[in-house]
């Protein structure tokens, strides 16, 4: 795994899907 230039992307990528899983399943369990 080399980040060249995709290592910001790929964190902020990675922040942003945890993110909106973790919206997800909090949803979810609300109803």
């Amino acid at each position: 795994m080399s980040n060249a230039g995709y290592g910001g992307f790929t964190s902020t990528g990675a922040i942003l899907v945890l993110f909106i899983l973790l919206v997800i399943i909090s949803c979810s369990l609300c109803v």
